[in-house]
C-alpha cells in the first residue's frame, strides 16, 4: 500500500466472518486529512462491523488498517489493544449515548480528556500544584468546547434527564476534547428531529474546520450524509459497491438497487 501522508486512514482488503457468514468482505477505502467521509449501506450491510474492526473491538480475519496518528506516524491498527487506540488520536461516539447520569455535563466532557493528563496518579491523588494547573487548563478547554456547541450554560447540570439532542452534543464535546486526528460518528442523527439534524450538519463541519481533523460518519439519514459528506462509500453485505461524491453515489445504479431493490424484486 502506498504511504500517502494525505490519507489519515487506509483500510485495505478488510474481511471478517461470524459463524461462516462474511460480515465484511475484502473491503478497501481511504480517508483523507480534513475529509468528512460517509459510510452507508442498507441494514445489515456491515457498517458497524467496519467501525468495530477499525477500533479493534473486533479483530479482522484479513486485511490492514493504517492510521496516521497525531505524531504523523503511520501505524497498522490491527492487533493493537482497544484501550490504546484512543492514544493514537482516534475516537468514536456511539449510537446510544453513553453519558454518566450522576456527573455534570462538564465532568462528562472532562472524562474524554483523561489521555491529556501528564501529571501522574500520585500527583492527582495529592492534588499537587501541577495537577491543579493541568485540571484548570482542561476545564477551560472543556468550557470553550461547550460554548462552541452552545451548551456552556448547562455545564453544571447533571447529565441524567437531559433532552436527547443535548446529550448528543455532550458526547460530541467529550470526543472533541482529546484533540483527535479522526472522529468516528456512529449514527449521530439517531433520535434527532429535523431541526436538530440540520444543526448537527453545522456542528460536524465546525468540528472538522476548528480541529482540522477527519470524520468518518455512519448514518441512516441520507439527507444528513449527502449534505455534510465530502466523499461517500456505499457497501452491501460487507462488499464495496461504490465510492464517490454525494451526487455520484445518489446516481449510482448499484447503490439505488441495494437500497430500493431491482425491478424484478419489486414485481415479486
Amino acid at each position: 500500500m502506498s504511504k500517502n501522508t494525505n490519507h489519515v486512514l487506509e483500510v485495505k482488503n478488510l474481511s471478517i466472518a461470524f459463524g461462516g457468514l462474511k460480515a465484511v468482505d475484502d473491503l478497501s477505502f481511504e480517508i483523507k486529512e480534513r475529509e468528512i467521509f460517509g459510510l452507508i449501506g442498507p441494514n445489515g450491510a456491515g457498517k458497524t462491523t467496519v467501525f468495530n474492526c477499525i477500533t479493534q473491538f473486533y479483530k479482522p480475519d484479513n486485511g490492514e488498517i493504517y492510521f496516521t496518528n497525531n505524531k504523523n506516524e503511520r501505524t497498522n491498527l490491527v492487533g493493537q489493544q482497544v484501550h490504546k487506540i484512543i492514544d493514537q488520536g482516534l475516537v468514536r461516539t456511539f449510537q446510544n449515548v453513553e453519558l454518566i447520569n450522576e456527573l455534570t455535563i462538564l465532568e462528562n466532557v472532562l472524562i474524554g480528556a483523561h489521555i491529556s493528563f501528564t501529571s501522574g496518579l500520585l500527583a492527582q491523588a495529592f492534588n499537587t500544584k501541577k495537577a491543579q494547573l493541568e485540571e484548570a487548563e482542561l476545564r477551560e478547554k472543556a468550557m470553550r468546547i461547550l460554548t462552541s456547541l452552545e451548551i456552556d450554560h448547562l455545564a453544571d447540570a447533571y447529565a441524567g434527564g437531559l433532552p436527547y439532542g443535548i446529550s448528543k452534543k455532550v458526547e460530541l464535546a467529550r470526543a472533541v476534547i482529546s484533540d483527535p486526528k479522526l472522529i468516528i460518528l456512529d449514527e449521530p442523527a439517531a433520535g434527532l428531529n429535523d431541526v436538530e439534524t440540520m444543526q448537527l450538519v453545522e456542528m460536524i463541519r465546525k468540528i472538522r474546520d476548528d480541529l482540522g481533523c477527519s470524520i468518518l460518519l455512519v448514518e441512516h439519514d441520507m439527507r444528513l450524509v449527502m449534505e455534510v459528506s465530502d466523499t461517500v462509500c456505499a457497501i452491501n453485505f460487507g462488499k464495496h459497491l461504490a465510492t464517490g461524491s454525494p451526487k455520484e453515489i445518489q446516481q449510482n445504479k448499484a447503490v439505488q438497487e441495494a437500497y430500493l431493490g431491482t425491478k424484478e424484486e419489486e414485481d415479486e
